[in-house]
């Protein structure tokens, strides 16, 4: 079987190449802007993803379409109109995309989209579920939104797959964003005031996140389907962060500071959004996925933080 991967010099989408190309028998196809630290042993060379591009000689013979390739989220957005420059690559780039593959004959067509589909937050004890309404807050999870909604609309119309997964914050070696400074500051050793925060968060380990792409590639009852994915273990900023210190052999020195203070000093200080992430709970129920599938996350939020650190293993 063939496959074409977009995204394969992303964090991601690099060890979902690799795996690919050491584990499994797939052929595996890699659609890139640059050549640097890509994971490929085929490769084909694409312009900008947008509703321009040209996939013909990339979709050429393909099997499934793994759409990894992304406008990513971005803290501080510093164009014009960040919703415009999102759609213009997440909505329009990918129905492009998944247009021309299944005028190509592609059978199935795997989104990696965004639990921000679902929403920011959750009330405690209310996991998102892949039935909920979707409730995206920024233009990144609009423009996710737009094109799930878009790729619905066009596995109806011509009978291509389309598989469509929904992932928290995925961590891992070389992860990067806001899940690298907080590993910064427990490898200082810097005491930190989040020594009492009892919020939940869902977490999926770059290893598992990998396993349920691949599982998807050809399992029967994957077509047209939604899936969150997690660990299966959701922890507290606190347990996170003891995690962390543990997986490193580092002291946590967390400081039990009340949640409502931490909250009160962040509006003042205009970090509500910083505080949302850090005090407030996320958490996803994986449930259809693992009945659905037969799936379970092969790795524990132990070894996948381990696995983010390898240099301190042993």
């Amino acid at each position: 079987m063939k496959v074409l991967l977009t995204g394969a010099t992303g964090f991601m989408g690099g060890s979902l190449a690799e795996y690919l190309n050491t584990n499994t028998p797939y052929e595996l196809t890699c659609a890139v802007r640059r050549t640097a630290r890509q994971k490929c042993h085929h490769t084909v060379l694409i312009d900008d993803l947008d509703s321009d591009t040209d996939w013909s000689s990339a979709l050429a013979g393909q099997d499934v379409v793994i759409h990894a390739a992304a406008r990513a989220h971005i803290m501080k957005d510093e164009v014009l109109d960040p919703l415009v420059e999102y759609r213009r690559v997440n909505v329009d780039g990918t129905l492009n995309l998944a247009k021309q593959a299944a005028d190509a004959g592609v059978r199935r067509f795997i989104f990696i989209s965004s639990i921000k589909v679902n929403g920011e937050q959750t009330p405690a004890s209310q996991p998102f579920t892949a039935k909920d309404k979707p409730s995206p807050e920024d233009a990144y999870g609009i423009s996710k939104m737009e094109a799930e909604k878009g790729l619905r609309a066009l596995a109806a119309e011509t009978g291509i797959d389309v598989v469509i997964i929904r992932p928290p914050l995925v961590y891992g070696p070389e992860v990067k964003g806001n899940f690298a400074s907080m590993i910064k500051l427990v490898e200082k050793g810097l005491p930190l005031p989040l020594g009492a925060i009892h919020n939940k968060r869902s977490l999926v380990a770059l290893d598992n996140l990998v396993d349920l792409i691949i599982t998807c590639i050809d399992h029967p009852d994957a077509a047209n389907q939604t899936f969150l994915v997690s660990d299966g273990e959701d922890l507290s900023t606190t347990e996170l962060l003891q995690g962390v210190a543990e997986a490193i052999g580092k002291p946590s020195r967390l400081v039990p500071v009340p949640a409502g203070l931490l909250q009160f000093g962040a509006s003042l200080l205009g970090k509500k959004a910083m505080a949302q992430r850090l005090l407030g709970s996320l958490q996803v129920d994986v449930r259809h996925t693992r009945e659905q599938l037969g799936w379970n996350p092969p790795l524990t939020v132990k070894e996948g933080l381990q696995r983010c650190f390898p240099d301190y293993q042993g």
